[in-house]
């Protein structure tokens, strides 16, 4: 009854601390002292076992149980290890009759030991360990000395259990924790982590009168390297690049990673604007330096944009989107550069965020309208056709040049929707003038962005259009810039086949800007090649712009393509041309372009 009473004491107290955050090695030693008190034994141990690796102890209730404990371990043999595989309880009353364990049995009767009774910790899917009771006089455990005991033992797995539980809960958390304010890739802080310790730097900025900066760090042509070697090369250099800045940042700096190639440098206690300049420049040094990847060396550079927290009420987001500002600026500049806020430029940026803006409804307002200049055949003088010009008039802005609306309508992946209209309306109005009588063979030209060609659908766009204008294709000319063949030349050549199996003319503007090789000719399915006006404009004096368009018109020639000079604005370009035997020309010493009301009273190309 003394043993039941001392169990249930024992049970009773364990119960309450079940729940708590004790500490378990605390509860384990515990647990091993009270046993002693409740059996008839000498020593207590607890040993915990993991499939596959070797046992290690958990507690005790003396020195002597620990070395029994350590024994077993080190000589791989004892009562602890069978109850643990077979799950049932193993008993060892006297150790010198014992021949199931001799090596253990000899060395633990050398240390004084002479009972064991081992008792697994059972739980549903198989043991945890084992509990031993030793004993330094021999003779077995009575029947309800082994009851308690397995019931302890059951309270010992219990409290395994339940300490494992609360480990993994509280692992996963902090595990959870950590991958929420860490970027995956590289293991540095993310915008989250970053916002948090940026918010505490301002505030502490503000009672130190010390300087707090945000360096935006932005990789020059990164797209390029996933594009060429692929995404795993592309992580690889981003890790590489992580830990390249790490190294020369302050201890105290905080390195993060947004997304993609961009890069936060937060720095505090900064005594002046100068020491995030230095860093700046050690950034762009640092990154200059070839990096060994696996798919080979690889040169860098990066646009870094610096932004400065004042003793105002500075956000965190609104310091990272100034230093972003910066860096986008200083990537407009060339690139491989940093600096901050350009105010001049940033106003020209908003005035553009608001015309991109107003471009969208551009067409639906009747905004945008198409001018036309002839084109001109050099041998007679007559006009042969248009090219289609876009414009836009703005009504509050006025007339917005193309060179901005053309680019706006890229970035803003307007030119698909944009590009369409013109082809269109260049169609209907040339379907116009041939029913006011103009000559049936005239030809209308219009401009083709990159952004469009490789578009999907572009094919079938150009298709629709001449269906739906009744439109003879091969009176249509598409024309693209040398700046295509730079984009996806495989792609484009693609494109430009199934134009030409539509029967559309094809002509590569703006010839000898630089971007193409003139091997590319010969690939490509084009009929007229149009040289650029800066060629033409020196024709009078320079003697090697003259060379060049000599050797244009004869190389194109021969390539069986017509030429069209672009830009002839006096009579001595024209004689130029002329000599130079280009088979069209356009430009102002014949006519601006024209709106179409205009083009319909010009008597000069009708029939």
């Amino acid at each position: 009854m003394a043993i039941e009473q001392r169990l249930s004491d024992v049970l009773s107290e364990f119960a309450r601390t079940l729940v708590t955050d004790f500490p378990i090695q605390a509860i384990l030693d515990h647990l091993a002292v009270t046993i002693v008190d409740v059996l008839p034994i000498d020593a207590a141990g607890v040993t915990l076992i993991s499939p596959g690796s070797s046992p290690h102890f958990i507690a005790a209730s003396d020195s002597a149980a620990m070395r029994f404990e350590e024994l077993q371990t080190e000589l791989k043999e004892g009562p602890c290890l069978v109850a643990y595989d077979t799950g049932e309880a193993v008993t060892v009353a006297d150790l010198r009759n014992d021949i199931q364990f001799p090596m253990f049995s000899k060395r633990a009767i050398e240390a004084g030991l002479m009972a064991v009774f081992t008792f697994p910790l059972r739980h549903e899917d198989g043991q945890l360990g084992a509990l031993d009771l030793y004993r330094t006089t021999p003779g077995a455990l009575t029947e309800d000395s082994m009851a308690a005991a397995q019931t302890l033992a059951d309270v010992a797995s219990a409290y395994l259990l339940n300490a494992q539980a609360r480990a993994e809960l509280t692992e996963s958390t902090e595990l959870a924790l950590e991958n929420s304010l860490h970027d995956a890739l590289t293991g540095l802080p993310n915008r989250a982590l970053l916002v948090q310790r940026l918010d505490h730097a301002v505030l502490r900025s503000h009672r130190s009168k010390k300087t707090v900066a945000v360096l935006f760090v932005d990789l020059d042509r990164f797209k390029a390297v996933n594009d060429t070697y692929g995404h795993r090369a592309g992580d690889e250099l981003l890790i590489a690049v992580g830990e390249r800045i790490g190294g020369v940042i302050r201890p105290g700096d905080t390195l993060a990673r947004l997304a993609g190639d961009e890069f936060i440098i937060l720095c505090e206690d900064l005594d002046s604007p100068s020491q995030a300049e230095l860093l700046a420049e050690r950034v762009g040094t640092a990154l200059s330096v070839p990096f060994h990847l696996e798919v080979g060396d690889m040169w860098l550079s990066a646009s870094v944009g610096i932004a400065f927290a004042g003793q105002g009420a500075d956000i965190p987001e609104k310091l990272i989107q100034d230093a972003d500002t910066a860096m986008y600026q200083a990537k407009r500049r060339g690139g491989a550069r940093f600096g901050t806020i350009d105010h001049v430029e940033e106003d020209w940026s908003n005035s553009r965020a608001r015309l991109t803006r107003d471009l969208r409804s551009a067409i639906d307002r009747g905004q945008l309208w198409c001018a036309y200049q002839p084109v001109v055949a050099v041998s007679g003088g007559d006009i042969v056709g248009f090219e289609a010009l876009l414009r836009w008039m703005h009504p509050t802005q006025g007339s917005v040049l193309p060179g901005v609306t053309v680019p706006l309508a890229e970035r803003s992946g307007l030119i698909i929707e944009i590009g369409r209209w013109v082809l269109k309306q260049a169609c209907v109005e040339r379907q116009r003038w041939l029913h006011n009588g103009g000559r049936s063979r005239l030809s209308m030209a219009v401009n083709v962005s990159v952004h469009q060609l490789v578009s999907p659908g572009f094919v079938a766009t150009v298709a629709a259009v001449l269906a739906d204008t009744d439109t003879d294709p091969s009176m249509v000319t598409l024309e693209v810039t040398e700046s295509v063949l730079i984009k996806d030349f495989e792609r484009v050549l693609e494109v430009l086949a199934e134009l030409k199996k539509l029967g559309v003319m094809l002509a590569l503007d703006d010839f000898g800007t630089g971007f193409s090789s003139l091997g590319y000719l010969k690939e490509l399915p084009i009929d007229t090649i149009k040289i650029d006006q800066k060629f033409i404009a020196d024709l009078e004096r320079d003697p090697i712009s003259r060379l060049i368009v000599e050797s244009v018109v004869r190389l194109a020639h021969g390539l069986d393509m017509t030429v069209v000079a672009e830009g002839v604005e006096t009579a001595g370009q024209l004689r130029d041309v002329v000599a130079l035997e280009c088979d069209f020309y356009q430009g102002y010493h014949f006519a601006r372009p024209m709106s179409a009301q205009e083009v319909a009273l010009d008597s000069r190309w009708s029939a």
